[in-house]
């Protein structure tokens, strides 16, 4: 028989599952319609290349999305307290930091649009672009921390009872 805490838990997690879900179909709605604009309208010129990059680094947020839905996964099954959960936050916390990385090598040539186009919010998005991979690799660098020592401290517990 389920407790009502065993049933708030597997909740909250069905709740973030579908969130990384719907997450997913909208980063892949905005690569359709990025596609389209490089594909059909000959305005975008000196953007395609960002338009590409952008395009392009769905890729690594989709590979860190799946390991969140993972690390969801292993709290449902029990064994969020394991090593596999450090894996996945590594894991998390390399694809975060290749999308900072990613958007600071793009800065320069959005820089340089911007400047010609006189768009000062171009750099403002940029700098946005590279912020918040930034703040999750910190997030998730702090989380594996925090799991190790809760690791250690549960195998401590478990060797002395």
């Amino acid at each position: 028989m389920k407790t009502n805490s065993n049933l708030i838990r597997r909740g909250s997690t069905l709740f973030l599952k579908a969130t990384i879900v719907l997450i997913a179909i909208a980063a892949i709605g905005v690569c359709g319609l990025l596609s389209y604009l490089i594909i059909t309208s000959d305005d975008v010129g000196a953007y395609k290349p960002i338009l590409l990059a952008i395009i392009l680094s769905v890729i690594p947020f989709f590979m860190g999305l799946y390991q969140a839905f993972k690390l969801l996964e292993y709290v449902d099954k029990n064994i969020a307290f394991s090593e596999l959960s450090i894996k996945a936050l590594k894991k998390i916390k390399i694809y975060a930091l290749v999308l900072s990385v990613f958007y600071l090598l793009c800065m320069p040539y959005i820089y340089y649009v911007a400047e010609k186009d006189d768009a000062p919010g171009g750099i403002l998005i940029g700098l946005v672009l590279i912020a918040a991979p930034t703040v999750v690799t910190v997030f998730a660098a702090t989380l594996e921390e925090l799991l190790k020592n809760a690791i250690e401290i549960k195998s401590e517990n478990d060797l002395t009872v």
